[in-house]
């Protein structure tokens, strides 16, 4: 009896050595596989782009393997709404449209994988798991690019106001349109909308005509407080008004419309706490109050 053990010890021992080896080789073999492709793949100018996050870092090489001999063969249609969505969202200056399908497709397998190790984990034969993480891994992509979206969004709005002022004085000292936005880009705080107008810059410097260079931007941006402004000061431009008056005016208006959207954010905070106060803190409320009442009617015998 004690030599069978000794030997189904020694067989699920021998199992798990081979597993190892194999798990092993499998990976070796796997990062070569990737670093061989890698050298295929035409070398990306990331002069102009952000740089990337270290946990973009961790699998470029992979992104960039998908992007270039799977994405690239997606239809142009489907590229293009992907390309205006990351322009939208700013994530352009990070990475392209196929290597953001890319990156989905990764997210998309790891929750596959991830589903898979889970019900492995936890014995159970249900399937109905590794979809769900598939589909989650699928999603993620989405999620991080509306946030992107909305803290861009939100920075846009912070910063206008001081941008305007600095725009305004430079304007008023007797500087042209582009020279106050250089001014203004060299004095006002980094963000979104300094990037925005370093290209407004560049488009102007390339000869494309002031109205068009701005209105890229309204596009690219699509906040109406954006569109808001370039609509006036193209509008200006053609009238021939004063344009310091007018950048005077939106940076006042730019200015209260921050002060009542903070307003309304305070009027809204008590109406957001209702949520809370409900689920968490009145049920934990109720026990602590109704806990003595009831251990005394349990020592009274009368529950």
């Amino acid at each position: 009896m004690n030599e069978q053990l000794q030997a189904v010890i020694h067989d699920h021992s021998l199992l798990l050595d081979v597993i190892a080896v194999c798990t092993g080789l499998s990976i070796f073999l796997l990062i070569v596989s990737i670093h061989q492709l890698n050298k295929l793949v035409t070398e990306e100018d990331r002069t102009y782009m952000d740089p990337l996050p270290s946990g973009l870092k961790l699998i470029w090489p992979l992104i960039q393997i998908i992007s270039f001999f799977f994405c690239s063969m997606l239809p142009y249609e489907m590229m293009e709404r992907v390309e205006k969505r990351l322009q939208h969202t700013g994530v352009s200056y990070l990475l392209t449209a196929e290597q953001f399908m890319a990156l989905r497709i990764i997210s998309t397998l790891a929750g596959f994988i991830f589903g898979i190790i889970l019900i492995v984990s936890l014995k159970q034969d249900q399937p109905i798991w590794v979809l769900f993480t598939a589909i989650v891994g699928y999603i993620l992509p989405t999620i991080w690019l509306n946030d992107t979206r909305k803290r861009r969004e939100l920075g846009v709005i912070r910063a206008m106001p001081v941008y305007l002022d600095f725009i305004t004085m430079a304007v008023e000292a007797g500087l042209n349109l582009q020279g106050a936005l250089a001014q203004a880009m060299e004095k006002a705080p980094p963000g979104p909308l300094r990037n925005e107008f370093g290209i407004v810059l560049r488009d102007l410097r390339s000869g494309l005509p002031r109205a068009e260079a701005l209105r890229r931007m309204a596009h690219r941006l699509d906040i109406k407080e954006v569109t808001s402004f370039v609509s006036t000061v193209v509008q200006a431009e053609k009238m021939g008004s004063s344009m310091a008056a007018v950048l005077k005016i939106q940076a006042e208006q730019r200015r209260n419309e921050r002060f009542q959207r903070a307003e309304k954010l305070a009027m809204e905070a008590p109406i957001k706490l209702v949520g809370p106060l409900i689920i968490f803190i009145f049920p934990v409320t109720f026990i602590v109050l109704g806990f003595p009442i009831a251990m005394k009617f349990m020592a009274d015998g009368m529950l």
